[in-house]
Order: C-alpha cells, then structure tokens, then sequence
C-alpha cells in the first residue's frame, strides 16, 4: 500500500505552520511593545502593541483555517 501525497495538502501545512510561527511572534511581540507602552504613556507604543496582537491572532486564525481544510481534504481521499 503506497502512501499518497498530495503536494496541496503538503503546501497547507507549511502554509499552516508558517502562520502558526508568525503567529506566536507577532502576540508575543504584542506583549512586550505593549507593557513598555503602559510605562511610556505618551509615544505610539499601545497602538503599535494592538496592531502586533491582532496580526499575530489573524495570523493564528488563518493556522486554524489551513489545519481544518487540511484534515477535510484527508478524510475525503478515496480507501485504497
């Protein structure tokens, strides 16, 4: 029994553990920026910090989404 692959099911998880990587780096940035924003109140650095937490949870949702197209896509390969 040969093992199939799929080179789209293959670029979905790159896809996904690229996404998932960012993500994880954009929401700890996000951290970061944003508890040196609360100790300088005045510059940019609490909008930089929200801007950093939602590209890391967009980037983390797009993850989400290549994971579940991936598993739908190998539950519908034909049994051979």
């Amino acid at each position: 029994m040969a093992k199939h692959t799929d080179p789209n099911s293959i670029n979905l998880r790159t896809k996904g553990m690229i996404a998932r990587f960012i993500g994880i780096v954009a929401i700890a940035l996000g951290f970061v920026v944003g508890i040196y924003g609360l100790e300088d109140t005045g510059g940019p650095w609490m909008k930089t910090a929200m801007g950093f937490l939602v590209t890391g949870m967009l980037a983390q949702g797009y993850a989400l989404y290549c994971s579940v197209r991936r598993m739908h896509e190998f539950k519908d390969q034909p049994k051979s």
